[in-house]
């Protein structure tokens, strides 16, 4: 099996490895149809080449159904690329259930490395990059004993957000961390609009009270020694 990372953005982000592994596949999984075939007609690319590929769906909803059917299909001797709708496979995606039934199975399991918001927003929020760890999406409820539970974490923290809640997870970071703790907000990352806003959480929940829109990652720094 492959697991291949998509841009998270800019669709000339997209590597040679990736596109030719696209244009031979025989089987692709991808977690949104649609957006697949979308940005294969923006790379003016035929999924699996004149023979064309097998694609099916590989979602949240599906997928232990789905594992079983593709590590079937791995052990008859097919390969299967593995796409989500952007960054890599098993990173707040899809994926992790089917490569974890590969090891059991013993099916070679490779990657085509891609991008990811986690690294992409750490590296541009100015925060400490020695040590850091991933949170992915903060609960939607109890965000408050949450994040007071990682106040201590010394590492600096990556998290995922959708627009609709950040304004209240950023509040509940400010109460939980205290509001003069580090921040960035890393909004449409590698696309047109992209920003990085830069602050203390306390001044990032009160910017975020208004209209913000766009794919989020925040990044928080970790409590200081």
């Amino acid at each position: 099996m492959t697991l291949a990372g998509l841009p998270i953005g800019n669709g000339d982000d997209a590597p040679p490895r990736l596109l030719r592994a696209l244009g031979h596949a025989q089987l692709i999984a991808a977690e949104d149809t649609r957006r697949l075939r979308r940005f294969a007609a923006r790379a003016e690319l035929r999924l699996g080449g004149e023979a064309g590929a097998r694609v099916v769906s590989y979602y949240d909803a599906n997928e232990s159904r789905r594992a079983e059917e593709l590590l079937s299909e791995l052990r008859g001797g097919r390969d299967v690329l593995l796409v989500t709708d952007a960054g890599m496979p098993g990173v707040s995606d899809p994926g992790y259930r089917l490569v974890a039934a590969c090891a059991d199975a013993g099916v070679p399991v490779t990657a085509i490395p891609g991008p990811t918001a986690a690294t992409t927003a750490l590296v541009l929020s100015g925060l400490p990059t020695d040590r850091f760890c991933f949170e992915g999406f903060p609960p939607r409820k109890g965000r408050r004993s949450y994040f007071a539970d990682l106040a201590g974490e010394r590492r600096t923290m990556v998290f995922f957000e959708s627009t609709h809640r950040l304004a209240a997870t950023l509040t509940a970071m400010a109460e939980g961390f205290g509001p003069d703790r580090r921040a960035a907000v890393c909004r449409e990352l590698t696309k047109t609009y992209e920003e990085v806003r830069r602050a203390p959480l306390g001044e990032l929940a009160e910017w975020a009270r208004g209209e913000v829109r766009g794919e989020i990652t925040v990044v928080v720094a970790g409590a200081a020694p």
